[in-house]
């Protein structure tokens, strides 16, 4: 799953980036709402944390923006603000949930999870496809109760597949969402990882779908 942080405290979008990136996700920095509008409008992100008082380009500009262009990506609102007002004119502008400053890592970490997995339609934190079972908090993958070692690469692969289980996902969009912005991008490689997995995995989990891509399907 790749994210964008948005936030114009240095040290802060650095711890920030720093937990999720530890939390499994790949991650994107901005430093000011320019820039941030650019990237979120044109970059295939899983979710965005913004905060609200940037420069150039405040936050709430920013999501209007995105919400009358139909960029539809799951915003997590990061706000000093404290009038329930300055809440809710944020959710009213498309913002999906909020964290007030200060906050703890957990609680951004578990916000964004939640966010990720109601835009996929997942109501918890373990995903299960067969006898397969990711538990995403946990970043851990048990196949018939039995824990199996996988690298990072390995894990973002399967968590974006078992995400979107029934859909059929490209290699292109399994690059986009597995690398930052700064990777030099190679769609084989795709393929060098989905082999790697079939390997750990039962025989039938992760499925070719013919020119069009790989699936996992409904159970």
């Amino acid at each position: 799953m790749r994210i964008l942080v948005v936030e114009d405290d240095t040290n802060l979008n650095r711890q920030l980036k720093e937990a999720l990136t530890e939390g499994g996700y790949v991650v994107d920095v901005a430093f000011d709402g320019e820039e941030g509008h650019f990237l979120g409008d044109t970059e295939p992100y899983d979710a965005i944390v913004l905060d609200i008082g940037l420069p150039q380009m405040d936050g709430l500009s920013v999501l209007e923006e995105w919400r009358r262009a139909g960029r539809k990506t799951p915003v997590l609102l990061l706000t000093a603000r404290d009038r329930w007002s300055d809440k809710v004119q944020g959710i009213d502008a498309g913002a999906d949930d909020y964290v007030a400053k200060p906050f703890h890592m957990e609680e951004v970490l578990a916000r964004v999870r939640a966010l990720v997995r109601r835009a996929a339609g997942q109501a918890s934190n373990e995903i299960v496809a067969g006898s397969v079972r990711l538990d995403v908090k946990a970043g851990k993958v048990t196949v018939d109760g039995h824990s199996i070692k996988l690298t990072s690469h390995e894990l973002r692969l399967l968590s974006y597949l078992m995400h979107h289980k029934g859909k059929v996902i490209s290699r292109t969009e399994l690059t986009e969402h597995l690398y930052d912005q700064d990777f030099d991008r190679d769609s084989n490689t795709i393929e060098v990882f989905v082999g790697r997995l079939r390997k750990k995995l039962p025989d039938d989990c992760i499925q070719t779908v013919r020119g069009l891509g790989y699936q996992i399907a409904e159970d």
